[in-house]
């Protein structure tokens, strides 16, 4: 547990090996994840000229990340979170994230540049920094206590993995905390993070090694809430099940995000 808290702490993630909880929970949920898939309540998740299927609150999960006449979720990353962050949130419905052949293709309204940063930076992001306005502004909004993936079906390494720049959460706490400065905590959600985010984002590029996470059914990983990360291109010869390279994510928002967000290590 030590090592991994000291990769987490310096990378900004952490792989989990096989663990037999993670894989009964991830064996029921690749069930739910395929009914999605052909669910019309859940046809608006289709995007990317349907080579993504978004999923958001896809899965039907209860608070505690149970689902319908399956196991709790439980395993080494819940004892991982619980150790390093404390009790674990109530959570929300999982978001199933299916990618498939032919990734990345443009999403409705997306602009040329827009597009090409999706192909060339992975669409790269820092989860809860959110555009807003016709400038295409950026402030803090429902930003996460952590990231766990949980890949639900076996997948080839380039069929669109996790990208992750190992330590930009580092380079983005500094900015954000610079962003934030002298601005009360209760007034941060106002705040323009637009140029501090772009000049940490490029830095981020510029020193950061950039990896790809794969991972099997029974296998997981977790990503530190500030790292710059995004999903790789389908690669050529990539290979995955008919309904598509699928993984399911837990993304808990913090209660209150000013108190959290920036901490350096354990927030409990």
């Amino acid at each position: 547990m030590d090592q991994q808290v000291e990769q987490f702490q310096d990378k900004g993630w952490v792989r989990f090996a096989h663990d037999p909880q993670v894989a009964e929970w991830a064996a029921t949920a690749h069930q739910h994840g395929v009914t999605a898939l052909d669910d019309p309540a859940c046809a608006e998740w289709f995007q990317c000229e349907r080579t993504w299927f978004i999923g958001v609150d896809a899965l039907p999960n209860d608070a505690k990340g149970r689902l319908p006449d399956g196991p709790p979720l439980a395993g080494a990353p819940v004892a991982f979170i619980r150790n390093f962050y404390g009790p674990i949130p109530d959570l929300h419905r999982a978001q199933v994230s299916s990618v498939f052949a032919g990734y990345p293709r443009p999403r409705p309204g997306e602009g040329e540049a827009a597009f090409r940063y999706r192909v060339k930076r992975d669409a790269a992001h820092v989860d809860g920094v959110k555009m807003y306005g016709e400038h295409r502004r950026r402030k803090v909004e429902e930003p996460h206590a952590w990231v766990l993936g949980i890949p639900l079906n076996e997948s080839s390494p380039d069929a669109s993995p996790l990208v992750i720049w190992e330590g930009s959460h580092r380079i983005m706490r500094r900015a954000f905390a610079a962003a934030f400065a002298d601005v009360p905590q209760a007034d941060w959600a106002d705040v323009d993070v637009t140029d501090a985010y772009t000049a940490a984002r490029a830095e981020v590029f510029e020193t950061c090694p950039r990896i790809t996470v794969h991972a099997n059914p029974g296998e997981s990983y977790l990503m530190h809430r500030l790292c710059l990360h995004g999903v790789a291109p389908w690669g050529e010869g990539a290979s995955a099940p008919e309904e598509g390279r699928m993984i399911a994510y837990f993304r808990p928002e913090l209660a209150d995000w000013t108190k959290g967000w920036l901490l350096e290590g354990v927030s409990r």
